[in-house]
């Protein structure tokens, strides 16, 4: 479903895994924020039936654009950042509004460095650790499903928690990586209108690329992040996110379809706990 106010907005399923299975679509599904949601979609967001709505922005971030959300939903916010030093994905609004604040945040050593180094916190900072095993904890329950989940723009650390489920589940590197990418043809021309306020306002607009889209080396680093510190990703669920084995098989089984046994990708069959 597309939703005019949701650019970033799409299913987690679909994909075919390494080992024949598919990750289950209208499941699991990855958002920009929900503040920005008019009448019309807030009902088409009911009528993907999201169950939950997982919010993984600072408080700030939360406080400025609360999720306008339909009747019946559960929101659960996660605060992946609570923890940073600096949050150069949750500064967005800032940067903006503000040309001159761009260009010194890009003078501070290079916005990539930042992003780079923003993307090693969503793997080693306890609050990062705290919030994603929240949320895939709870994508493991049935009655919490289908699920959403989202930060500001659905790029970095909405981006981080859908390569790293990918992965987890199956899905081979090249497919996960160019899911990730797909960031920059579904939300930056949805974003043009602030390149053009940006520009106006005296800002070069290329500084906005490496902000508002995402490049592989973001997604490599946290991937190098992992091994280095858990050795691979089944790792990293299990001592990072402290995730144990039933957990992660109730995982597998509430978001991989088996084709000799089940009905589809939008198979009911799951685990219930």
């Amino acid at each position: 479903m597309q939703i005019d106010t949701l650019p970033n907005l799409r299913d987690v399923g679909g994909h075919s895994t390494t080992d024949g299975r598919t990750v289950r679509t209208g499941v699991v599904f990855r958002s920009v924020d929900l503040g920005r949601l008019d009448a019309t979609g807030i009902a088409q967001v009911s009528e993907l039936g999201v169950r939950t709505v997982y919010d993984l922005r600072t408080a700030a971030e939360r406080d400025a654009r609360p999720d306008r959300l339909p009747s019946g939903i559960e929101e659960v916010t996660l605060d992946v950042f609570a923890d940073a030093e600096h949050q150069a994905p949750a500064q967005l609004q800032q940067l903006l509004s503000d040309p001159e604040a761009a260009r010194a945040f890009a003078e501070q050593g290079g916005i990539e460095t930042q992003f780079t180094s923003a993307y090693r916190d969503l793997v080693r900072l306890p609050s990062a650790r705290r919030s994603y095993a929240a949320l895939f904890r709870g994508l493991t329950t049935a009655p919490q499903r289908p699920a959403l989940f989202h930060c500001t723009t659905g790029k970095d650390r909405t981006g981080w928690a859908a390569a790293a489920l990918l992965t987890f589940l199956g899905v081979e590197a090249s497919i996960v990586l160019d899911d990730y990418l797909r960031t920059n043809t579904d939300l930056i021309p949805a974003l043009r209108p602030l390149f053009d306020r940006f520009e106006a306002a005296g800002g070069d607009p290329r500084l906005l690329d490496p902000v508002l889209g995402v490049r592989t080396e973001y997604l490599d680093t946290a991937f190098s992040a992992v091994d280095e510190d858990y050795g691979s990703i089944e790792g990293y669920f299990t001592d990072g996110l402290g995730l144990d084995e039933r957990t992660l098989e109730q995982l597998r089984e509430a978001l991989l379809t088996d084709p000799d046994t089940d009905a589809g990708p939008g198979s009911a069959t799951s685990a219930e706990a």
